[in-house]
């Protein structure tokens, strides 16, 4: 009797404990949904979204060789081709500064554009190049910035016929890199397991030992000189303005949740909004210390994999199986 007793208070306390969790774990709802679902025919995953200089004409590039345009500002696509022969390419970056443009892919793809897109020219790149084409930043006339997957970074002033090597050792096979406005790199091992900075004039990358046991997700630049890192199960965490070796407390947005986190953008100083796996899209307004989930979002069949604020007002979350999301916030939101 005595032992059924004890074993029925033991099940009473796993009880309570777990409604305790869920009721903890539980997120706010976002007061309003400023995301649009956008439905491409396309089973590609995209990888990155770009604008001209007209923001109503852009451009967005994934997997299987897809490329879209747009020029109302990113309402309708309409899907293009490059003639690259029967060669099978993924793309994985687009990036304009005017009319100027550019897009990288695997194996080891480099297009070029001077027209706004209208035409696009293949860029050769050595076959001794470290790597495969992993982000490209236009700079300006003729002026461009590429990674590879393996952290070599090159530039180039004369429109692809030429490439100055910036750093002089890769940095091994990335899980993703991500540029900070003013130049500098972050680039996470493929396990996971560690993370590599470059900043311009370095000569190699800086490797940095994780500082918590869960591995490295993701992570980026937040725009004053900070780091935000994101790593399995949900953690999240922002580097010491002062100190880059420092981070503060980790963070759970949301502690129920089963799925990754996989990127961070900022819309403004304070807003910065989480996407990741399962229609996972999470809002905080007050640069992490509250969070709020979008609940409008979480039934979208899809993984969102990169977040592109191309301005405050215009903003796109790339997803898989021809899912894109445009954020179109109330008038008094925006």
């Amino acid at each position: 009797m005595n032992s059924f007793v004890k074993r029925l208070k033991q099940i009473v306390i796993l009880l309570a404990v777990g409604l305790l969790c869920i009721s903890c774990s539980r997120v706010e709802s976002t007061s309003y949904n400023p995301w649009k679902v956008i439905n491409l025919s396309t089973e590609a995953t995209f990888a990155d979204v770009a604008f001209t200089d007209d923001l109503n004409h852009g451009w967005v590039v994934g997997s299987k060789g897809i490329i879209f345009e747009t020029t109302d500002g990113g309402d309708t696509w309409e899907e293009k081709t490059v003639d690259l022969g029967d060669e099978k390419v993924s793309y994985t970056a687009v990036s304009f500064d005017g009319q100027e443009g550019w897009i990288t892919g695997k194996p080891s793809i480099l297009l070029h554009t001077t027209d706004g897109g209208t035409s696009w020219s293949r860029i050769p790149l050595s076959p001794k190049l470290p790597g495969a084409p992993y982000g490209i930043l236009a700079l300006g006339p003729n002026s461009a910035e590429m990674v590879t997957d393996l952290g070599a970074i090159y530039k180039t002033e004369n429109g692809g016929k030429n490439w100055k090597a910036l750093v002089e050792g890769a940095v091994g096979v990335a899980r993703n890199i991500n540029r900070s406005p003013d130049g500098e790199y972050v680039a996470v091992s493929a396990k996971g397991n560690f993370y590599s900075t470059w900043k311009p004039g370095d000569t190699e990358w800086t490797p940095h030992n994780r500082n918590s046991s869960r591995r490295i997700q993701s992570m980026g630049f937040t725009g004053d000189d900070r780091l935000w890192l994101i790593a399995r199960g949900g953690q999240i965490q922002f580097s010491d303005p002062e100190d880059p070796e420092k981070w503060g407390e980790i963070q759970y947005p949301e502690l129920s949740t089963s799925w990754g986190l996989l990127d961070i953008a900022y819309r403004t100083p304070d807003e910065l909004w989480v996407a990741g796996g399962s229609g996972n899209l999470l809002l905080s307004p007050n640069n992490g210390e509250t969070w709020e989930k979008d609940r409008d979002i979480e039934d979208v069949p899809s993984n969102f994999y990169k977040i592109v604020f191309v301005t405050q007002e215009k903003g796109f979350i790339l997803g898989q199986q021809g899912i894109l999301l445009k954020y179109e916030p109330p008038a008094a939101a925006a």
